[in-house]
């Protein structure tokens, strides 16, 4: 059986979401109610059967290390692999102090050269935090080694509107599944396109050829300089996954994203396959607390949340007291915010330890959620 290791990159696309990552990576970013985006990636790749995983950080990391801890919740506590927090070398930082993420994938991975060169797995699984998905990689994989490829990327065909299609790198094949052309953030491609994913299977040995080749040569695009000028003489392959997913790269995917989970059928897709259940830290909190007088529907509601007013079609995180008289619609309130009496909230996106005063009135709209960063009062 073919062996594995993990590598997750935790910061690379925090500039797509910066309301939400301004003091966390990615990685981090909350989501459903009680997860953090990593957890996907992580679960994945345990539910494979991978006891080695690495986590390429660059800054912001400090909420991402206390989530993950020991990585015991993942079962990956262990004294031989387990999970490797990879924190940026010294020449990776920016001497001037200023906060920049990865210019690339491949600058994360010559964060990753010796993660990768001491490994004795055949393979590396990659795999970023801006995707939702339950996948089986487990399946991936023995695609990748049944074709005998090079690298692997795992695709998804759905319909692209040209402005979302300019936010994604789309993947061209031939009848046969070997990938032909890539093209990162297309300008005016629209209609039924293979996504990629960002989930790549590649043999270790040539993983670290890569990044060596990086070093010598200054390639700069995981997808050009590596998969588009390779493809000839490559085999690259493209696995089509069925299921359901959600890309994190603007505020407003993360809120319709968020809101998808409210269908029975998208939480099923992601939390309903028994066989690949998703992890995540554990917190022992008391129940939820519905109040005299409080009315929810269609919500996710955490453990610890103090219910007085009413909530529908939203999500509340760990501990958030909703006050009396209060009505929220459509909105994401984060862990330990504070939402006071007489309250009206419609399409909010509340971060952590938010406080809204009574009587306050917020909205916005489902295409420009109205959001409120970390710990104000508002």
């Amino acid at each position: 059986m073919a062996t594995a290791a993990g590598l997750i990159f935790s910061n690379i696309h925090d500039r797509n979401v910066p309301e939400l990552t301004g003091k966390r990576s990615m990685a981090s970013v909350p989501f459903g109610g009680r997860y953090r985006l990593v957890d996907f990636a992580l679960s994945n790749m345990v539910n494979a059967n991978i006891t080695k995983v690495g986590i390429i950080t660059h800054y912001n990391y400090q909420s991402l290390v206390d989530h993950l801890g020991t990585g015991k919740d993942w079962d990956l506590a262990r004294s031989t692999g387990g999970l490797k927090i990879l924190p940026p070398q010294i020449t990776t930082f920016d001497n001037a102090g200023t906060k920049t993420v990865f210019s690339s994938r491949l600058d994360a991975l010559m964060n990753a050269y010796n993660f990768v060169s001491k490994s004795t797995e055949e393979y590396i699984v990659l795999s970023d935090c801006d995707i939702v998905c339950n996948i089986d990689l487990k399946d991936v994989i023995k695609f990748h080694v049944d074709n005998g490829a090079d690298i692997t990327l795992v695709t998804k065909n759905v319909y692209m509107t040209k402005e979302n299609a300019k936010n994604c790198t789309i993947v061209e094949s031939d009848d046969n599944g070997r990938v032909t052309n890539l093209v990162d953030n297309p300008a005016s491609m629209e209609g039924m396109l293979d996504v990629c994913l960002n989930i790549f299977v590649l043999r270790r040995e040539y993983l670290n050829r890569i990044i060596i080749d990086t070093l010598s040569r200054g390639y700069k695009s995981f997808t050009k300089d590596i998969i588009a000028a390779n493809k000839d003489n490559m085999k690259f392959m493209k696995y089509e996954y069925a299921g359901y997913f959600a890309t994190i790269n603007t505020l407003d995917g993360y809120f319709k994203s968020s809101m998808d989970l409210l269908s029975a059928e998208v939480r099923d897709c992601v939390f309903g396959v028994k066989s690949r259940p998703v992890y995540t830290k554990v917190k022992n909190s008391a129940p939820a607390k519905y109040m005299e007088g409080a009315s929810v529907k269609n919500s996710l509601i955490a453990d610890g949340c103090v219910i007085e007013g009413v909530v529908e079609n939203s999500i509340l995180f760990r501990g958030v007291h909703v006050g009396k008289g209060t009505v929220i619609k459509n909105c994401i309130i984060m862990q330990d915010s504070t939402v006071g009496k007489d309250v009206n909230l419609n399409c909010v996106i509340a971060d952590k330890n938010v406080v809204i005063k009574d009587g306050r009135n917020l909205s916005g709209h489902e295409t420009h959620p109205f959001s409120l960063a970390k710990g104000p009062v508002i």
